[in-house]
């Protein structure tokens, strides 16, 4: 089996220089580690949607904690690098000086005489210097890297740009002149109601003649009979609905919003019907309606409310979830098509809004008013 080897380095490299190109490379990972720590962090804010200038698909809970799991098992493989990083540089640091080459033995004495005289004993020699500190030990682990900081606030909103010019308005016709009134010629004397005549052909109809005098008021005819009742007529708010949360409900609003369940003191129309989970009310009459909504909550939340009318956010019914508010309210005039959905929805970033318990904690109102 062959046995590893070195290539020759020409000129060779001294002590020194092979321990400072080990130092080197440490630096080299040290800084690659650092870039790779960045690109996590800017993983979690696109994820999140806090980088500026910078939009997204909305994303759910679940895409959240798969981004956070990632992240976790790339800073534990930075950390276990780190470990190994730290010791490398503290075996570097802590090498051991190599002694130098041993010199050749230099020749022997001559050999003194055989029984000299005892000589006077000498005095005890000084206690020699402490020998040198040993090489310090090997750095320990680097401990694992801190929790990321909390997301920065949003930026305000920019300012809101002007109106355009309003179009001019067309001229409006002249108005013909109106003709004289004429004279009013004098009231003859009521003569007796003679036989009714055949009724002769219609003749050609005259011009209008000046208005006479009222007449004096007949007596009261005596009253006919009751004519059949009519099929009832349209009433525009036969179509209603009323639902409450008086339960204190808790909800996780995420990036993508989530509907408020409505199950207590529910007062629906026949042709009004709510889903099962009490958060979606269909309307089956088409019509104009208005639509208005409440909520409070335990404390300022910092989430946004809006009406959810056919799958779409109602833009005129949104409270903006840049505000941190405990009540909001907020009403629309729509028209609606048979079949239409209606729901109430939070929105905005992460956190936890509480309803009020045991009293109104969220409403909606639903009349039809034509």
């Amino acid at each position: 089996m062959s046995q590893p080897s070195f290539p020759s380095l020409s000129p060779p490299i001294t002590r020194e220089e092979a321990l400072n190109l080990i130092l080197s490379s440490i630096a080299m990972e040290e800084l690659g580690l650092s870039h790779i720590i960045n690109a996590e962090g800017e993983k979690i804010q696109f994820i999140l949607g806090t980088i500026p200038g910078m939009t997204g698909e909305p994303v759910t809970i679940s895409d959240i904690l798969d981004a956070n799991e990632s992240v976790q098992e790339m800073l534990s493989t930075i950390s276990s690098n780190q470990m190994f990083l730290g010791m490398k540089a503290g075996n570097a640091l802590n090498a051991p000086v190599i002694p130098g080459v041993t010199g050749a033995t230099g020749p022997t004495g001559p050999t003194g005489p055989a029984e000299g005289a005892a000589g006077p004993t000498g005095a005890t020699g000084a206690i020699g210097p402490t020998g040198a500190t040993g090489a310090t030990g090997a750095t320990g682990p680097i401990g694992a890297i801190g929790a990321i900081g909390a997301t920065g606030p949003t930026g305000d909103t920019g300012p809101i740009g002007p109106t355009g010019p309003t179009g001019a308005t067309g001229p409006t016709g002249s108005t013909g002149p109106t003709g004289p009134t004429g004279s009013i010629g004098a009231t003859g004397a009521v003569g007796p109601t003679g036989p009714t005549g055949a009724t002769g052909p219609t003749g050609p109809t005259g011009p209008i003649g000046a208005t006479g005098p009222a007449g004096a008021i007949g007596p009261t005819g005596a009253t006919g009979p009751t004519g059949p009742t009519g099929a009832p007529g349209p009433n525009p708010t036969i179509t209603a609905g009323f639902a409450a949360n008086t339960s204190g409900s808790s909800y996780l609003v995420l990036l993508g919003g989530v509907l408020v369940d409505l199950p207590n003191s529910q007062l629906l129309s026949p042709d009004i019907a709510v889903n099962g989970a009490n958060t979606t009310f269909t309307i089956n009459t088409a019509g104009r309606y208005r639509i208005s909504y409440h909520i409070n909550t335990t404390a300022a939340v910092g989430v946004g409310s809006r009406l959810i009318i056919n799958g779409s956010p109602n833009t005129a019914s949104t409270i903006s979830s840049g505000l941190s508010l405990s009540s909001v309210s907020n009403e629309v005039v729509v028209d609606l098509a048979a079949g239409s959905t209606v729901s109430l929805q939070l929105y905005g970033l992460i956190a936890t809004a509480i309803l009020l318990g045991s009293s109104a904690g969220a409403s909606l109102m639903i009349i039809r008013l034509s």
